[in-house]
């Protein structure tokens, strides 16, 4: 599984425990890995791919919080698995997932037993947290145009490219917005030679 590799923090001993009481389990594209209201019976820590987490709303809208990557794993699972607690968003595998699925009855044991999964639990709960705190950010205080360039930095800086594929629809969706609006403030962007706009494909050129 190349665990060392993907979580240079753990000690051999930590990484031996994941290995024996952890199944790797894989997910095909667009499968849901949480929705609301369900029951965790893992934690998972994410070997390879890409999952996107979504709060939704009363009348089923969404909005987009953060991408789980390599080497990350969902605070929220951690917290609700330990207290027994069903999930409040849904996850999303945007491309093929392959996953460490940790048994919730061993979470108190890693915490109690293994202190670098304690400290990557405290990371992985303070950078969701600051990560949320400019979403909140975004949402209260700043325009529609605002919150689409700051979304767009973040897709650009999560996929580690100046290129992202994403349909205007998708962006919408995400915003919490119409595609009417998504579209005519990535045209804006574009004639400011910002950005370069083709099918399902945003280029950053100035931002």
């Amino acid at each position: 599984m190349q665990l060392q590799t993907i979580f240079p923090q753990f000690d051999e001993e930590l990484l031996a425990h994941l290995e024996a009481i952890g199944q790797v389990t894989n997910f095909e594209e667009g499968t849901m890995l949480m929705r609301p209201g369900q029951y965790f019976k893992n934690s998972l820590l994410i070997l390879d791919g890409r999952v996107k987490l979504y709060r939704e709303g009363d009348d089923g809208e969404e909005f987009f919080l953060y991408y789980l990557e390599q080497g990350s794993a969902c605070a929220l699972s951690m917290i609700c698995a330990a207290k027994n607690e069903t999930s409040a968003i849904k996850a999303k595998a945007m491309s093929p997932v392959k996953a460490l699925a940790i048994p919730i009855q061993y979470m108190d044991g890693l915490m109690r037993d293994h202190r670098q999964w304690y400290y990557f639990v405290l990371e992985t709960y303070r950078s969701r947290f600051e990560e949320l705190l400019e979403v909140i950010d975004q949402v209260a205080f700043h325009s529609m145009d605002q919150k689409l360039e700051f979304y767009l930095k973040r897709q650009f800086e999560s996929f580690k490219s100046n290129k992202i594929t994403m349909t205007h629809q998708e962006i919408a969706d995400d915003l919490n917005s119409s595609r009417e609006v998504i579209s005519r403030l990535l045209k804006k962007m574009e004639s400011q030679k910002r950005i370069s706009v083709s099918r399902n494909e945003i280029t950053r050129l100035d931002f």
